[in-house]
This record gives structure tokens, sequence and C-alpha cells, in this order.
């Protein structure tokens, strides 16, 4: 078993060094960002924005009904709600998101260009094949990604005070008054860094297990199974790591 995990990394890091060397041609390059920028970041703005707005509704309700000492000011509602969001949810839990829909997107993508032996034709044609197909994907989830963050951070406090302005759980203006006390800007940079650094996992993690598929459709499906639970499992355990070198 550590045999085959220890060989797992070392193909997986020399892979790694496959896919970042310097393209053979920068225009193709930056063609190629632009279209995964589009199906990778883009396509992902809806589903993170309709589970950002739920969720900093469901943390407003959730943390009002649990301020029930009346020696506590209902402002702390707020602070709770853009804490709880800056520094876990819109970095860590969307990560997690995404690496089901973008991990098994690359996966699939690249495990059934390899079935289909389209990967072997670039590779006879003298093409570095991890770099063209994975490069661009790799670039443009882990630049892009953190405004994917900054996105789910404002829509989640604006669900948030959709809320506070419907039940009127809380005055509006505790709820403003809490998003604005004791901010920390080194949050933002903090969960923007998680952010891509999660998606750099995602992105290369699917991609390596697209790479190297066998076996046919079921291979691909195998492939795109074992990239969203490895991806998941790097981004917990390196939410912990950078967490505690970040903030401790």
């Amino acid at each position: 078993m550590v045999k085959i995990f220890l060989e797992a990394v070392g193909k997986y890091f020399l892979f790694l060094r496959m896919v970042f060397r310097k393209p053979e041609k920068w225009k193709i390059f930056w063609k190629q960002f632009v279209l995964e920028a589009d199906k990778l970041i883009l396509s992902s703005i809806l589903i993170v924005g309709v589970i950002s707005v739920f969720i900093g509704g469901v943390l407003v309700i959730q943390t009002a009904s649990n301020m029930q000492n009346p020696m506590l000011d209902r402002m702390y509602v707020g602070y709770m709600v853009r804490e709880s969001l800056v520094l876990e949810f819109c970095s860590t839990m969307v990560a997690l998101m995404l690496a089901g829909k973008m991990g098994s997107n690359i996966a699939s993508e690249i495990g059934s260009m390899r079935i289909s032996e389209q990967i072997d034709a670039m590779d006879m044609m003298g093409v570095n094949s991890a770099c063209y197909l994975v490069l661009p994907k790799v670039m443009s989830s882990v630049l892009l990604s953190p405004f994917l963050m900054l996105l789910s951070l404002a829509l989640g406090i604006l669900g948030g005070y959709a809320v506070v302005e419907m039940t009127d759980i809380i005055p509006t203006a505790k709820y403003i008054s809490g998003l604005r006390y004791s901010f920390n800007g080194f949050y933002i940079f903090y969960s923007c860094f998680k952010m891509s650094l999660f998606c750099f996992f995602i992105s290369s993690i699917s991609a390596f297990n697209g790479y190297y598929a066998r076996g046919g459709s079921l291979g691909v499906g195998y492939s795109s199974t074992r990239a969203i639970v490895v991806s998941s499992i790097m981004i917990l355990m390196f939410d912990l790591i950078v967490t505690q070198l970040m903030l401790y």
C-alpha cells in the first residue's frame, strides 16, 4: 500500500514537471487559457452564487437563534456571518463544491482523450500533450478562482441582508454595523490564497487522473471519482495546514 502511494506521488510530480514547461506557442496557450476560464470558472458562477446567497441567509438565522443572551449585542450576528463566510465557507466549502463540478469535468475530458488515443497522437507528433492540455486549465483555475471567492463572499452577505430585511430577525442597522465591525483585510488575502491553492489541487489532480486513465469508459468514470475524492482530501488537509501557518 505504501509502495503504491509513493509511486503515485512520484508519478504526480513527474507529471507536474511535464505540465509546467514553457509552452511552445504562447498564442495558443492564451487562447486555451480563455477557453478554460470560460469552461471552468465562468460556468461555475451560477451555482456558486445560488449556494452563497442561501448559505448567507441560513447563517443569519442560525446565528441569531443561538444568541439569546440579552447582554450580547445583536450586531455580532453580522460580525459572525462575515467571519464565517470569509474564513471558511467562501474558500473551503466552495472549493469542495468545485472539486465535484470542476474536477469531474477535467478528469472526464482528459480521460476521454486518453481512451480515444488523442493524447497518444499528440505525443507522436512531438507535442507536449501534458503542457498543452493541462497548463491552461491549471493557470486559469488558480488565477481566476479568487474572484469566485470574492463573489461568494459578496453574495453571502447580500443573502444575509435579504433575510434580515424580510424577517426583521435583527435590526438592519445592527447587521450592517456587525459587517463593518473589526474588519481584518488580511482575512481576504488568506481566503483568496486558500482558494487558489485548492483550485491548483483540483485542476492538477483531476488532470493527472484523467491523463493516466485506463480501461475504457469505466476507467474514465473511475478516474473522475478518484480525482474528486483525492482533491477533497487534499483540500481538507491543507485547509488545516494553511490555517495553522497563516493565522497562528
